[in-house]
């Protein structure tokens, strides 16, 4: 039988176990993909997915449905979880602070439609750290650059550099391949 996402929340809430597995089965390939964007590679990538899942379930009884969908309540927590993660490592030494953000980019329409959505994934892994989590969170996740600042403690200036270095560096990827 199909339960929508508020009415497993609701029974996870109440202590219902299977709830629990039934919600995590539907969200899971969508969270996996977000901790692959990224992760470096598939292991970092599962091992974000861990404590982003975990922390997803750990704060479920915050959400408000009021506020929001599940799916995007989920995603922020996850986000946030991974950054916090990642945080541990490779972190401020990653973003450079440049004053230059006059880069132009223009996807060529024609070139993108050729690309497995594996092979973006890919590039996007093997994109410098600082480039990689600012592309992820302003082209795939929708955060303003103000946004990226504050949860980075980086400058507005030092977030657009860094997503147009990264931009710049997927297109240059990108053209190798054809």
């Amino acid at each position: 039988m199909y339960q929508n996402d508020q009415s497993l929340i609701t029974k996870i809430k109440k202590g219902e176990k299977a709830a629990i597995n039934q919600l995590y089965q539907r969200h899971r390939s969508y969270w996996f993909r977000i901790c692959l964007r990224y992760g470096r590679n598939r292991d970092e990538a599962q091992d974000l997915f861990q404590d982003g899942v975990a922390k997803v379930f750990q704060e479920i009884k915050k959400f408000d449905e009021e506020r929001g969908t599940f799916k995007a309540w989920s995603n922020k927590v996850l986000i946030h979880e991974i950054l916090k993660s990642l945080k541990k490592n490779q972190w401020q030494e990653s973003f450079e602070d440049l004053d230059s953000t006059n880069i132009n980019f223009d996807w060529n329409g024609e070139i993108i439609e050729k690309i497995t959505a594996k092979e973006l994934t890919e590039m996007i892994q093997n994109l410098p750290f600082g480039f990689r989590i600012i592309f992820n969170m302003y082209e795939i996740e929708g955060y303003s650059h103000r946004e990226i600042a504050g949860e980075l403690n980086i400058s507005v200036g030092t977030s657009k550099s860094q997503l147009s270095r990264a931009k710049k560096a997927l297109q240059h990827k990108i053209q190798m391949l054809f």
